[in-house]
């Protein structure tokens, strides 16, 4: 069953209102559709810049624009929050959910990342639920069950018919920002694993046809080799997606890809 292929730029706390605005004129001006022909592309800023986002790329279908969280309640007195439907009443299309950074430094976990998810399902927003694992999991051997883990506390309660709306994105920890890549096979690995679990928890063809992308150090000069594998169906890109040239020459290696 043919999947999405995604290319996700996730800015995280970068880039001023000028900046913003110069990114997507600079990828709209430069952007050959014939190399990005079936990709989904996903523009992630902060809060400030996604209504001028959306606005700039009414007319272009095939770029979408996300949010990089919102809060597990419906609303109420969570200052400094905001909610999925807020995101929604601006046509925000698809949020991040879940992200190692949010679980680092805020103290997510799993409860709070399923109720997210649910909490932007039912504003039909996509979410893009990120998981993984640390050095230290991987390096002692629980990299599977820790994934496995995530995965089965995070989907909880969720139909195989809501899992068509959702894009799981694989980061191991230790490859976030520090310049350092999955192996190919390493990552390939873990894709091919996650989908055996949805294929345990959804069934065979919701496990096939759900998009899971790769996020830690994709780049350039390394996105055509982790494209090629099978069950890798795109990327979130971090610091390499600040660049619009950068971020354009990883959107084409996704382009080439063919399932």
């Amino acid at each position: 069953m043919s999947r999405r292929r995604v290319a996700a730029a996730n800015w995280k706390m970068n880039k001023s209102f000028a900046e913003a605005e110069l990114f997507v004129e600079r990828l709209l001006e430069d952007i050959d559709p014939d190399k990005t022909e079936g990709v989904h592309i996903v523009l992630t800023p902060p809060y400030i810049h996604l209504q001028n986002l959306v606005e700039m790329l009414t007319l272009n279908e095939g770029i979408a624009v996300a949010a990089q969280n919102c809060h597990h309640e419906a609303q109420g007195a969570y200052t400094g929050e905001v909610s999925a439907s807020m995101l929604k009443s601006i046509d925000v299309d698809a949020v991040l959910v879940g992200h190692s950074e949010r679980r680092q430094y805020f103290g997510e976990n799993d409860m709070i990342v399923s109720k997210k998810i649910h909490r932007a399902l039912e504003n039909d927003l996509m979410p893009v639920y990120c998981c993984g694992e640390t050095l230290e999991q991987r390096e002692s051997g629980a990299h599977l069950g820790t994934v496995t883990h995530q995965i089965e506390a995070a989907l909880t309660g969720l139909s195989a018919q809501q899992m068509q709306q959702l894009v799981i994105a694989y980061e191991p920890v230790w490859a976030i920002g520090t310049g350092k890549t999955a192996t190919v096979e390493q990552a390939g690995e873990m894709h091919q694993h996650i989908r055996s679990v949805l294929e345990r928890l959804f069934g065979k063809e919701s496990a096939e046809s759900t998009s899971i992308l790769y996020g830690g150090s994709v780049k350039a000069s390394n996105a055509a080799e982790l494209f090629a594998h099978p069950h890798i169906d795109g990327g979130l890109v971090g610091g390499a997606s600040l660049d619009p040239e950068e971020f354009l020459a990883i959107v084409y290696a996704l382009g080439h890809k063919r399932f």
